[in-house]
């Protein structure tokens, strides 16, 4: 295939994503679905109550999941003793690092305190507490690297991210749409129309950097990367490869036909399809390493990103709970999870939604390395330069 030729493939499987949800929903719905369209996305109608079935087969998936990451040896992996690392030296945590910690704390003070005084401030506090907060994660990781960060050695490749991440989290947004808004945004009337756009794009540029941070700090740990890095090699034909694209094809256009039983499809679609359309192109995933053993990559993603869900289920937890006044903060969320939705620990969250940040984060990995292949720039975020 030549290079013209995968761009054009990966381009019209990128299409697909969004096409087939809306085929599906057209189907179902006889036009389109309840709540299509409504920026940002409101709570459309009830869904359907709590499945023990539904939950349990959950449950299993959870279990199993959590115990691959807990006991890698029961499933092949060969875990060897930690290997030691040289260490940074003594180095002290960038400036950044230092004006973050300030603007994070006040505007996590702001988002929760709401003061009377600062009542105009508090519905701009999302944007700064989360970038102070990337700046952070950026400083932890110059400190244990010896100098070695995405701000200090690629500060070009934070922009990238950032907008790639806006994009991104837009095409999330709309497939919201078609399994009947999964997450919702109750205070919609803080901004204007034009308002709302505006701001939440000033968001959306925050969820990349913020994943790829964690990642980055994450395999700062000794023997993190290591404990994954010699499991089962899975090495997939091409037959595969396209059976697992066309899966893909149909549980997108299931979504939007069964918008309730297949909700989750929203965090899996994107991986066969826009992960074997790559493969199949001759592209590097994140599943390439995987044919000689190594699921560093693939697991780490995926535990950044529940990291970093952790933190946004906090701060947005916190922003509305401990009020009954008017809402102030615009970003707030809310969930409307079909079946699923009990044990709820401290956030808007049920406790089995924390899964799906595993997969979103492989899920946001493809989708800026799709990026970076159709338009052209390097998308090697490993501060070693070993992302191949």
């Amino acid at each position: 295939m030549k290079k013209g030729q995968k761009t054009i493939f990966l381009i019209v499987t990128f299409i697909l994503i969004f096409l087939l949800p809306l085929l599906g929903s057209l189907a179902k719905w006889k036009g389109l679905p309840p709540g299509y369209g409504d920026f940002p996305a409101q709570k459309v109608e009830a869904d359907p109550g709590f499945s023990l079935l539904y939950f349990s087969l959950a449950c299993i998936v959870a279990l199993l999941i959590t115990l691959v990451l807990a006991f890698p040896r029961l499933f092949g992996f060969k875990v060897s003793p930690q290997i030691s690392r040289p260490q940074a030296g003594k180095t002290a945590f960038p400036v950044w690092f230092w004006w973050s910690l300030p603007v994070l704390g006040v505007s996590w003070f702001l988002m929760w305190a709401r003061l009377d005084l600062f009542e105009p401030a508090e519905n701009y506090t999302f944007v700064p507490l989360w970038w102070s907060f990337i700046l952070i994660l950026d400083g932890i990781v110059y400190k244990r690297t010896g100098g070695n960060s995405i701000i200090s050695r690629k500060p070009h490749l934070m922009q990238l991210l950032a907008v790639v991440s806006c994009f991104s989290w837009f095409a999330f947004e709309y497939l919201n749409f078609f399994v009947i808004e999964n997450w919702y945004y109750p205070n919609e009337d803080i901004f204007s129309n034009f308002g709302n756009v505006f701001w939440f794009s000033l968001s959306y540029t925050t969820v990349l950097p913020a994943i790829v941070e964690w990642y980055l700090l994450l395999g700062t740990f000794k023997g993190l990367k290591e404990r994954y890095s010699n499991g089962p090699k899975l090495n997939v034909s091409k037959a595969l490869l396209i059976i697992y694209f066309v899966i893909g094809l149909f549980l997108a256009f299931g979504m939007g036909y069964y918008p309730y039983l297949l909700f989750w499809v929203l965090w899996v679609a994107l991986v066969p399809m826009l992960s074997a359309a790559m493969a199949l192109c001759g592209y590097w995933t994140p599943f390439t390493p995987v044919k000689n053993g190594d699921w560093s990559r693939i697991i780490l993603i995926a535990l950044a990103t529940l990291c970093n869900g952790f933190f946004w289920e906090f701060w947005n937890f916190g922003s509305e709970w401990f009020h009954d006044s008017i809402p102030t903060n615009p970003n707030y969320w809310k969930y409307s999870v079909p079946y699923l939705d009990k044990i709820h620990i401290f956030s808007e969250m049920p406790i089995l939604g924390y899964y799906g940040y595993l997969f979103f984060g492989v899920n946001c990995w493809i989708v800026w390395l799709i990026a970076a292949y159709v338009f052209k720039f390097d998308a090697d975020f490993e501060l070693n330069g070993k992302n191949r």
